[in-house]
């Protein structure tokens, strides 16, 4: 197969569509042999439908030749995580207690990415419920990152950045609701984003938490927004989603006058060397394209991130408890440990974690006017092991221990401001081989300047899988 079909962006594969010179059944192909090869090594995928994704390539390569598309992603092969619903297809959640639920409707986001003629050819591997920044499960076993597969590719849409990183997808989907696009996307030198809540639409009961997003995983800043901007806009389904429908541009501004706030470890994490440095050379491809950057204190401390942890806990938690009489023995150990100690949670509890998410915004809110947006890395390293056990297994920062869930990651107080768009792009590598990223965070509801100065960066890096020695060696 041809590293370089596999890896073609979706915009330069809808334009060869068009122009006659490649056929979806040849990328498809492509990709499904990748798939084949690495399915043990990686582990990316859980559910495939190869055979029916073909007749459904053939179908849309007639189209093709007709000069009729379906739409927007006809032909493109988007892997669809596998939390969100197609009806009459399994969703697993990655668990064992939910191994045989067949969804009877199609979640908002994949009928519009169905719409627009999209093959799903396969469903991408999480940790169960989606509750870890690893993605490992009992049901599935352990995903791995492509650059090397001792370390994870990141969680919750771990299977869907493994697999773009190996050439198995075009597109995928992931959601986010302590970092789980925007992890994977640093762990594999992808783009990710989250975009502010409510701007896609969502599965109920999650929509009504204002941590939770759902969005996509690319590799590169255009197949991006491509895919963004079919996922975007309200649904009568969910009272949570916005309106009108934001439709992002493809070309933007350069960044010439633009103030850059940079903060390396938002007040309270601990930053590995390897990540400060890489952080600190893509601030230098800012400055290059005419950026000022400057540091600054957010004045937030480490109760920004216990905050996060209250919520997640009691909101995410506590969704999980009453799986705890009937499937205590079924559960991994991190998900039965968030649901036993969700059992504690009280409702002042949550009250004060979102008074702190408001003492933080009133530092950052008139941060971000003064500033075009704010830089500051995805993760504090360049990865964990892929069968990272946070309830057994310790977790240290160039020799300063650290807590084992979510502290080696810095987006979880995105999550808690939830209306700030989000994007993580690739910024280097670890000297495990693992990347690295820096989120690039916007003001409130103000998407496209996010794009502008994603765009900008991988104009001037030369983007990312573009050639053989930028890709994992497979």
């Amino acid at each position: 197969m041809s590293d370089d079909l596999i890896y073609m962006p979706a915009t330069e594969a809808l334009a060869r569509f068009r122009a006659k010179s490649l056929s979806p059944v040849e990328l498809l192909s492509a990709q499904i042999a990748r798939a084949h090869a690495q399915s043990e090594t990686l582990n990316a995928f859980t559910y495939t439908y190869f055979d029916e994704a073909m007749q459904i390539a053939r179908d849309s390569e007639a189209r093709w030749a007709a000069g009729e598309p379906m739409g927007c992603l006809d032909g493109l092969p988007v892997a669809i995580k596998d939390e969100s619903h197609i009806a009459g297809k399994p969703t697993s959640y990655g668990s064992l207690v939910t191994k045989d639920f067949v969804p009877e409707e199609t979640s908002a986001n994949n009928e519009r990415i169905l719409r627009e003629g999209a093959i799903v050819h396969a469903r991408t591997a999480t940790p169960e419920f989606s509750s870890a920044v690893v993605t490992w499960s009992r049901l599935w076993g352990v995903t791995r990152n492509p650059w090397n597969p001792e370390f994870t590719p990141g969680g919750s849409s771990g299977g869907a950045a493994a697999a773009l990183a190996a050439g198995m997808t075009t597109l995928a989907t992931g959601s986010d609701i302590g970092g789980s696009i925007r992890v994977p996307a640093s762990c594999c030198g992808l783009v990710g984003y989250k975009p502010p809540y409510g701007r896609n639409p969502d599965d109920t009961p999650f929509n009504l938490d204002y941590y939770c997003h759902t969005g996509p995983l690319a590799r590169s800043v255009q197949d991006t927004i491509l895919l963004q901007n079919v996922m975007s806009g309200p649904d009568p389904r969910d009272i949570a989603s916005l309106y009108p429908k934001l439709t992002l541009p493809t070309a933007y501004p350069d960044l010439t006058g633009w103030r850059i706030a940079l903060s390396m470890d938002l007040g309270s994490f601990v930053i590995s060397e390897e990540v400060r440095r890489n952080t600190l050379a893509a601030v230098e491809v800012f400055r290059g394209l005419g950026a000022a950057v400057e540091n600054v204190d957010l004045g937030w401390g480490s109760e920004v991130q216990e905050a996060c942890h209250t919520h997640l806990g009691h909101i995410f938690g506590g969704e999980l408890t009453q799986l705890l009489d009937e499937h205590a023995d079924d559960l991994t150990s991190y998900v039965r440990e968030l649901a036993e100690n969700a059992g504690q949670s009280r409702g002042r509890d949550l009250v004060q974690s979102m008074e702190i998410a408001g003492a933080a915004y009133k530092t950052l809110g008139p941060m971000l006017e003064d500033f075009d947006v704010l830089i500051c890395p995805t993760t504090a390293l360049p990865g964990v092991p892929a069968d990272f056990d946070s309830t057994t297994d310790s977790l240290d920062v160039d020799g300063t221990s650290i807590g084992t869930t979510l502290e080696w990651v810095l987006t979880t107080p995105f999550n808690m401001l939830s209306r700030c768009p989000v994007i993580s792009v690739p910024s280097g590598f670890g000297g495990n081989g693992v990347p690295t990223g820096i989120q690039i965070v916007a003001p409130t509801y103000r998407d496209p300047i996010a794009f502008q100065a994603a765009v900008a960066y991988e104009k001037a890096v030369g983007g990312w899988f573009g050639a053989a020695a930028t890709r994992p060696s497979l």
